[in-house]
């Protein structure tokens, strides 16, 4: 059976990372402990140079004994006194009276972290009975620390696995007879959230250790011996976890305690930070247990038991201003602990179950009452709506005395237990009661309750927004998104508050952005006014609320309200203002109220003052455009059809006048808030309006389309629900596991010959035969298959992923010695599509791989398919063919494709288009349709089009038919008299002609002489019939006929457009009932999808590319876009298309993406669950020596044999002596990486290094569309394009690259030529993150040149493998500074004679040198042509040689190499053209009339005539050209 893939190595732990922290001053930031780690004016604790960090003690005792990098060969053996040391020196914090929030000294952590400390010294000699304390705590700090920075904490425990258990019950051991320091608790405490969240919860066998240790139990019974369970580690470990966290909540957080958890409390210095900490940490562990499902049956027991929310509600912390995000940690454990779903079966209750169990129970406690307690009597008879809500049932507990209470809450309910002290406290008692019998409010209640929009208290919420610079140290007050969800409400909700939280930080940088532009102050009469401007925001004239709606039946909040809003546009310029002008319905505004303070803050007010206080910044409430009008009052950008297009006319005036709709949740909430606080008019105040970019304005349709879900009983496939929540067995919805198989799969044009065939089923004994069952001798496709619901391959029930190629060798010879199971493939004849070259069916040419045609079988069969496409292994061929085959066997199916960019879906579907899927089954939703290089229009409009064209063109072709019957040409009238048409005459003749053809089979010209419609396809190229043979021309007359009876078919679905009269009826027609094939992005998806459930938009299928890059919620959503149908859902097959080990998502802010796990794509998800899921393996991009970068990091990734065998991918890059080099980088002017501000890292060294060798290849002749430059942060990426601007772009000869780029922006492209930067000189930063590693090492396909320190990337653990392989090369770049034209024939091994070029001086001398050469050259060809004339100026232009009088000018010009030299050697791999390839290389004319009469052996010039013309033969090679 399958063999699972996803749960190795390196699919064990999210592969992120992070970068190190920056804080800013107060109580809680990291302060450096030693001399050498802070400087004076810096932010950073990381801000030590790298000769600081060489001199630091650490490193010196790391390459004394334990580093595999230093010179010192010699180890002294492992000392655990050493251990004890490094511990108790460096890595404790020193107590300081609990003001520190830390629990490590992060930099000394850092440098032991990188240094391997974990890898190379503490695991290796691990010993569980040996190693001392210090030892195992050293080792859960380097895995924090791992997890911190989210690389894969897991990987060096592969080596000894059983040890690692070893390990773990160390660990759980490690506090018996020992105390712990409140930092160490919390250190402790972190290792157990890391382990417990992301990896023990994958524990399946749960449910086998209950059993067992319940059997342990009887058996000891039986020998009489005493066996209690509650003595066992497993049962006390969490309880005894959660008394120590309650001891220290309790008396430990304040230095002054009264012993019943309140006291006087009065100052700053009282409060301990580092038991907050802990206290939150706390809160974080129990959310994680609560919130997944396997842990959860056994711990909320517990929780209730010991009622830990009751406790934590009644702790001063949670009342006490600085245990807010305490409070709100509490909050999310009480929401978690009443989660509404039924515990034993794991499903959602709905919100009547929820209400009938609460009735029941409060029944239960009432019928208690009346019995037993007679002072209850009232509140026993009382109906339960009176005394459910929390002040009523607290009344009613009051009449009990203490005794009397406790009595109840222990004895009489068991709620705790009577000998838990707190059970003195009555208010404990009653919040114990209270808490348990109230009702709670409804989830989607609260939901429903909420704003959309953020305002001012959330957007500067640090514990639900936090700024940038999180550093990974502290918790949050977030959901996570983890492997594992309780409910599909659970999973939207959770979903639902990042996603908003998301947006909300997204929207308060916008603001912070565009609101000091304006420079507001406060004027003479003491209102705010505003003497700037700003591009993004505009001050208000005029501000009306207009209407306010009655509430809907059953809510509170009004249904609808409506106000106006005025603005003018005079002081912008033309193109800002059209900006403003092009507003349109459902776009979303801002409105803010700005009121600065009279006198400007003084630098220390600013620096402690928050942000809205910075910018007088006083309410935001968000609005959604209803219709905007210019001064007259005219409608603008009215898309409803109420002004007619030829209506139109310009804006007038400058004011604008824009009518909104406010939220009315939080409309609500603020007029509540002035009526019952008496609060501030906020709609009385507004005096900014912002609006934002449109790409980045999506938020709110997003969460509406979200909110819905949760409104509606939402269906996901029961074949997909439980694999999608995290539970079951992983391969239950692989296709093998399904109902209702394709039992014949045609594959049309997928095999290109039978030895195709045999390649792709190599474990059977393939069997061609004729479509009557006999054996074909000399099989051709197409081919029909029984696909047998056991496929056997190698390494999954998919053919063709081998595990070795060794294996494959040996599993052939061995096959050999049986019998193999035989696979009957049938090899069919098409029937004849007609006798017109249009009618000829398009072919695939791409010859599949095995494993392709394995993910093509399990794609076009029910159930799920995970195709893993590493770089450059054909993924969009792939899912093509998946459709093709699908289309041709379930035509009656929909598909709908999904993919995270405009790019990849253009690209899609231009090969969609290559195949035999007719176009007007095509359809492309969305913005990005106008960017398709192909001459059809997709969109709808576009669509409608064609088919009202092609109406015209078919009733034209029918009145022809009618001609050539001799009948009345106005039977081609209209598509229904057609029809009609149809049926009498044609239909009918083609019957009574096959009734006669079957009585004289024996004549060979007889269906020449009597084909009814022979008149009408008289105008074929060749004829139509032989005459010679019966069967040969009957094959060719059900060929017309088919021609015939398509132009029918497709005039009937034309009839629609014919019936339907406006553009809007017509498109919605094509995409609900005519297009099979529909495709969008995942964004559009999320923001039309009330559109499509209003018009009953159906799919079968869905296949998402790119899904890797797709935020989950976004992946989730196009999974129900359609309603369902009698609670079943009609979604048949899912097909995932994406590679893990590249980028995720984007997600903005740090602190979502560390501690949430927002860019946790569900492809990624799927994968680390255990689904099974095909990798492609052979990849078609790079040379092979190139794809050694990066092909360890997937299972067995080979190369396509086009790769190994084509020369182009042999020949060597001229001038240089290897095709990749890692070229060591030392410091330029004394510096190497610098910060100008935290994250804008910047390498100048490297910066002038690589523009050198980008200068060099154009001097060579290499064309600058090949190049591209990468780095790995933005500011490197500002600082290369300023030294281009510098040192290229005023060189015509050499003008700008392809693209200069974030190695995360070029995801999906790729170049001949990659140049990569990687900055950093003192810690390796967020390259650590290996996915990050193989999209830059990926990119190239001829030569990849790294400019980096080597000395800090050849110590980076997770980067080995790469780094190894490019330390075999010397680490001075290599340069053959003999070869002068940009190709050679030199072999790619063969350096040829090689200079290894010093330093950035040195290149930068070779590179001035040619320049100087190629400026004398040019000045001499100037003279000269001032004597050619206008003759050889004219042929020069043409690109035509001189005569040859002047070919002695021409040789003293022959070391300068051309740039068309270059482009002859590439060959056209790959049909994309690429749209923006000379973007940045602007013609020159005087360039062109200055060229030298041997032009084409002068360097390139940018723009010239002769590189354009040789780019349009040889197009740039990219696999995806957005840049998203």
């Amino acid at each position: 059976m399958t063999k699972v893939y996803g749960t190795g190595v390196f699919d064990f732990r999210r592969h992120r990372v992070a970068e190190y922290p920056v804080t800013v001053g107060g109580s809680d930031q990291t302060v450096p402990e030693r001399p050498p780690e802070s400087k004076p004016g810096t932010n950073l604790p990381s801000s030590m140079t790298l000769v600081e960090i060489q001199r630091d003690r650490l490193t010196k005792i790391a390459d004394a004994n334990w580093s595999k990098t230093s010179t010192n060969s010699e180890k002294p053996p492992f000392s655990a006194e050493l251990v004890k040391e490094i511990y108790e020196t460096e890595l404790l914090v020193k107590e300081e009276g609990g003001k520190m929030r830390r629990t490590v000294p992060l930099q000394r952590v850092m440098i032991l972290e990188v240094s391997q400390y974990l890898e190379n010294y503490l695991w290796p000699n691990f010993d569980p009975e040996a190693s001392s304390f210090e030892h195992v705590m050293s080792m859960i700090l380097m895995i924090n620390e791992k997890f911190r920075e989210n690389v894969a904490a897991w990987i060096c425990f592969y080596d000894r696995k059983d040890m690692f258990k070893e390990f773990l019950e160390r660990v759980l051991c490690l506090k018996e007879g020992r105390s712990l320091s409140i930092a160490e608790k919390t250190n402790y405490l972190l290792f157990m959230i890391n382990a417990f969240q992301m990896e023990l919860c994958l524990n399946p066998d749960l449910i086998k250790k209950w059993k067992r240790i319940a059997k342990k139990a009887k058996e000891a019974k039986k020998r009489g011996e005493t066996f209690d369970i509650s003595m066992m580690l497993e049962v006390k470990f969490l309880r005894n976890l959660i008394e120590e966290f309650l001891e220290v909540l309790d008396s430990k957080v304040f230095y002054h305690d009264d012993g019943r958890g309140g006291s006087g409390i009065h100052g700053f210095e009282q409060i301990n930070e580092a038991s907050i900490l802990y206290c939150e940490r706390f809160m974080e562990f129990l959310i994680d247990l609560l919130s997944q499902l396997p842990t959860r049956r056994y711990f909320k027991p517990l929780v209730a038991d010991v009622a830990v929310v009751a406790k934590c509600h009644l702790s001063v912390l949670y009342r006490h201003e600085k245990g807010k995000l305490f409070a709100q940690l509490v909050d999310l454990l009480q929401y978690y602990e009443g989660f509404e779903i039924d515990n034993n079966l794991g499903r959602q209750m709905t919100d009547d179950e929820v209400l009938q169990a609460h009735y029941e129970r409060f029944q239960a406690f009432q019928l208690l009452s009346f019995k037993k307690i007679p002072k209850l009597r009232e509140l026993a008879l009382a109906n339960i709506g009176a005394i459910h809500k929390r002040v009523d049932l607290s009344k009613k507990l009051s009449v009990l005395s203490p005794d009397e209470l406790r009595d109840l809450v222990c004895s009489k309910l068991k709620l705790v237990s009577k000998n838990d002290p707190w059970t003195e406290r009555v208010d404990f008692l009653i919040e114990v009661m209270v808490s348990f019998f109230e009702k709670q409010q409804s989830q989607k209640e609260a939901i429903n309750a909420l704003p959309l929009y953020p305002n001012e208290q959330i957007m500067w919420d640090e514990s639900l927004v936090p700024s940038i610079n999180y550093s990974g140290e502290g918790c949050l007050a977030l959901p996570k998104l983890n492997l594992q969800f309780l409910t599909l409400h659970d999973y939207l909700l959770r979903n639902f508050n990042l996603f908003r939280l998301e947006s909300t930080y997204e929207i308060r940088e916008d603001i912070q952005e565009a609101v000091p532009h304006l420079l507001a102050y406060i004027n003479n009469e003491g209102e705010p006014a505003f003497r700037g401007w700003s591009r993004m925001a505009v001050p208000v004239k005029e501000f009306k609320i207009t209407e306010v709606k009655q509430p809907n039946i059953g809510e509170v909040k009004p249904s609808s309200v409506t106000a106006e809003v005025t603005f003018s546009i005079s002081s912008y310029r033309a193109q800002i203002r059209s900006e403003w002008n092009a507003l349109k319905e459902h776009d979303v505004l801002f409105l803010l109220c700005i009121r600065p303070s009279f006198e400007p803050l003084s630098a220390d007010e600013a620096a402690n003052a928050s942000v809205p206080q910075r910018l007088g910044l006083q309410f935001v409430r968000g609005c959604e455009i209803i219709e905007m009008r210019d001064e007259e009052g005219t409608l603008m950008n009215d898309f409803t059809g109420r002004i007619k297009r030829d209506e139109w006319k310009p804006p007038k005036g400058e004011l604008r006048t824009v009518t909104v709709a406010l939220d009315t949740a939080q409309y609500h909430m603020d007029v509540s808030a002035i009526a019952e606080k008496g609060a501030e008019d906020v709609y009385g105040t507004f005096n900014i309006l912002m609006r934002r970019k449109p790409k980045e304005n999506n938020f709110k349709a997003i969460l509406e389309s979200i909110r819905d879900l949760m409104n509606e009983t939402c269906i996901v496939p029961d074949w997909l629900h439980d694999i999608f929540l995290g539970y079951g067995n992983p391969s239950a919805a692989q296709w093998t596991n399904m109902p209702d198989l394709l039992e014949t799969v045609d594959f049309k044009d997928t095999f290109l010959d039978a030895d195709h065939v045999r390649e792709c089923f190599s474990a059977y004994q393939v069997m061609f035969t004729n479509s009557d069952g006999t054996e074909n001798l000399n099989p051709g496709p197409p081919f029909r298959i029984n696909v047998p619901r056991n496929l056997k391959g190698n390494a999954h029930a998919l053919p063709g992923n081998k595990s070795t190629t060794a294996s494959v060798d040996v599993a052939t010879k061995d096959i050999a010695d049986f019998e193999k199971e035989k696979l009957i493939v049938e090899a069919y004849m098409p029937p004849d599509p007609g006798p017109y070259p249009q009618d000829q069916p398009k072919q695939n040419s791409v010859r599949f791989t095995p494993t392709q045609v394995g993910a093509i079988i399990s794609g076009i069969q029910p159930g799920l398919t995970m195709v893993v496409g590493p770089p450059g292994t054909g993924k969009t061929d792939t899912a093509v063919q998946i459709l093709n085959v699908l289309y041709h066997n379930c035509p009656s199916q929909r598909t709908l494709i999904i993919t995270h960019s405009n790019q990849a879906l253009n690209d899609l579907f231009e090969k969609i288009m290559e195949r035999d899927v007719p176009a007007r089954y095509l359809l492309r939703l969305g913005q990005g349709e106008q960017e398709l290089a192909t001459d059809l229009d997709f969109s709808r409009q576009g669509r409608v089009n064609a088919m009202l064209v092609r109406r015209l063109e078919l009733l034209s072709e029918v009145e022809r038919l009618a001609r050539s019957l001799q009948l009345p040409e106005d039977v081609g009238y209209t598509c229904e008299t057609a029809g009609y048409f149809w049926l009498l005459h044609v239909y009918s003749r083609w019957e009574q002609f096959l009734a006669v053809c079957a009585k004289n089979q024996d004549k060979p010209a007889f269906v020449r002489d009597k084909f009814p419609f022979t008149e009408f396809f008289s105008n074929t190229l060749q004829p139509v019939f032989s005459g010679k043979s019966f069967e040969e021309d009957m094959h060719a007359a059900k060929g017309c006929f088919r021609h015939l009876k398509t132009v029918f078919q497709e005039l009937e679905e034309c009839r629609a457009f014919e019936l339907l009269k406006s553009t809007v009826d017509r498109a919605n027609h094509l995409m609900t009932k005519q297009a099979k094939i529909v495709a969008m992005t995942c964004t559009h998806a999320a923001l039309k999808r009330k559109d499509f459930l209003q018009l009953g938009f159906k799919y079968d299928n869905l296949l998402m590319e790119e899904s890797a890059q797709i935020l989950e919620i976004e992946t989730f959503i196009p999974m129900l876009l359609q309603r369902q149908e009698d609670g079943y859902a009609r979604l048949k097959r899912c097909i995932l298309i994406g590679d893990h080990h590249q980028l995720p998502p984007v997600v903005k802010n740090m602190a979502f993406q560390k501690y949430s796990h927002m860019d946790q794509s569900l492809f990624t998800r799927f994968v680390r669950l255990g689904i099974p899921y095909i990798e492609l393996n052979a990849q078609g991009r790079a040379r092979p020596s190139l794809a050694k970068l990066y092909n360890w990091r997937y299972r067995d990734l080979g190369d396509l044999p086009y790769v190994k065998e084509n020369p182009f991918f042999h020949r060597a890059n001229a001038g240089f002596s290897f095709d990749y080099q890692l070229v060591d980088v030392p410091d330029y002017h004394g510096k190497g990486e610098t910060a100008p501000s935290p994250w804008f890292y910047q390498n100048e060294g490297e910066a002038e290094y690589l523009v050198s060798v980008y200068i060099y290849m154009r001097l060579l002749g290499y064309p600058a569309n090949k190049i591209s430059i990468l780095t790995t942060y933005n500011g490197q990426k500002l600082l290369i394009r300023d030294v281009l601007n510098r040192r290229c772009a005023p060189y015509d000869f050499i003008g700008l690259p392809h693209k200069v780029a974030t190695v995360d922006k070029f995801q999906g492209q790729q170049n001949d030529f990659i140049l990569l930067s990687l900055v950093r000189t003192r810690f390796v930063g967020h390259l650590r993150d290996v996915r990050r590693l193989i999209v830059a090492m990926s990119r190239a396909r001829l030569g990849l040149y790294v400019f980096c320190r080597r000395s800090l990337f050849e110590q980076c653990y997770e980067l080995q493998p790469t780094f190894q392989l490019l330390l075999q090369r010397p680490d001075l770049l290599g340069l053959n500074l003999h070869e002068i034209a940009p190709s050679t024939d030199r072999l790619v091994d063969d350096t040829g004679p090689m200079h290894l070029v010093s330093d950035v001086d040195e290149i930068a001398g070779i590179v001035n040198f040619r320049m100087h050469q190629v400026y004398q050259a040019r000045m001499i060809s100037h003279q000269f042509s001032d004597y050619s004339g206008q003759t050889g100026r004219t042929a020069a232009q043409n690109g035509h040689d001189f005569p040859s009088e002047h070919d002695e000018m021409g040789t003293d010009l022959q070391d300068l190499p051309s740039g068309d030299q270059m482009d002859t050697e590439t060959p056209n791999v790959d049909d994309h053209a690429s749209e923006d390839m000379q973007v940045d290389n602007k013609p020159n004319e005087t360039s062109q009339l200055e060229t030298a009469p041997e032009g084409e052996n002068m360097p390139p010039e940018s723009g010239s005539n002769v590189e354009v013309i040789v780019d349009e033969k040889n197009e740039s090679v990219q696999e995806d050209d957005s840049n998203v």
